[in-house]
């Protein structure tokens, strides 16, 4: 039988972690897109393989090669586009165990329409995670949710974010919220996004459910995560392909929203590099699996719990599914 094909978007990224282990020198490993890809290899379906839909510098393509090769779920003909560009570095500086900055370095370049088209006619599901913020620009996003008739999750990440001259990312507002929220079936922001697309989470709610949104959810790091539905989303076979509409009542009933606490505390010395990818990947794994929204938050909330526990991507998936790591 054919293996239902999910696409990852994304960028790997080379980090350089200080502060992290505050008596200890600063820390190199894999980050961006490969949390991610680590947490879909632990949680997706049997009857589901990985399709990464990646860029990577020709300095590094070997190393994101190598980490390719480790996961059970990449599919057979998948592999890293390498591009003739110093492939994304960043440094992160921790300042506690949630707020940290970053300082981006090389130059990945994002996808085109033209580029990106033949990736994804034989994919059944898509996962867009702007861990760059230039993966797809907004003509591209429209011209894929055009296109692509299965269902898209995103995280916009650091699409809020603008790069200084010396490489620093900081918060910007974003434009054109409701022209993005109209590519996307879910949406994932953390409370920082947030406050850079709308006044409050009830006002981005409105925004993202009346232009084609099913499910916005915003990341509250050891609070959980609170989330808005469309009044008849339950699970993913729940999405509708129908027009946005503008109003609770043509949507038939009130929007569902709720705060969904962890079960489980994080560890107080952890690392929470990459906790909320591991969140959304583990989240939309779920979803795919047929679980209700509310059961794949609870098992998205366990798996960003033990990403605490672990330091850094490399051997993440098999902890992740209760095994040994390297």
């Amino acid at each position: 039988m054919r293996r239902k094909r999910m696409g990852v978007i994304g960028t790997f990224v080379w980090d350089v972690i200080h502060g992290r282990d505050p008596a200890r020198s600063p820390v190199e490993e894999w980050g961006g897109i490969t949390y991610a890809l680590s947490a879909f290899d632990a949680a997706l379906p049997e009857d589901w393989e990985l399709v990464p839909l990646v860029k990577v510098g020709e300095d590094l393509a070997s190393k994101a090669g190598d980490f390719l090769r480790r996961l059970r779920r990449i599919a057979p003909d998948a592999h890293p586009i390498v591009v003739p560009y110093r492939n994304n570095r960043v440094e992160l500086f921790y300042t506690d165990a949630e707020r940290r900055s970053e300082v981006l370095s090389g130059g990945i370049p994002g996808w085109s329409w033209i580029g990106l088209a033949p990736l994804v006619r034989d994919l059944d599901a898509l996962y867009v995670n702007l861990i760059s913020g230039f993966e797809l620009d907004l003509e591209t996003a429209q011209l894929l949710r055009q296109h692509f008739r299965g269902p898209i999750y995103c995280d916009l990440h650091s699409l809020v974010l603008a790069v200084q001259p010396d490489g620093l990312r900081t918060l910007r507002p974003l434009p054109d919220v409701a022209l993005w929220c109209r590519c996307f079936d879910l949406v994932q922001v953390n409370e920082e996004e947030m406050a850079m697309m709308a006044s409050d989470p009830m006002a981005l709610a409105a925004t993202a459910l009346a232009n084609g949104v099913q499910h916005l959810t915003v990341t509250l790091g050891q609070r959980g995560a609170a989330y808005f539905a469309a009044p008849d989303f339950a699970r993913l076979s729940d999405i509708r392909r129908d027009p946005p509409v503008t109003s609770r009542a043509a949507m038939g009933g009130a929007i569902q929203t709720a705060l969904v606490p962890p079960s489980l505390a994080r560890i107080a010395d952890g690392d929470p590099t990459g906790c909320g990818d591991v969140w959304g990947a583990t989240y939309y794994s779920r979803l795919v699996a047929g679980d209700r929204f509310t059961d794949a938050m609870r098992a998205a909330h366990e798996a960003a719990a033990r990403n605490v526990e672990h330091r850094g991507a490399t051997g993440l998936a098999h902890y992740l599914r209760g095994e040994l790591s390297a």
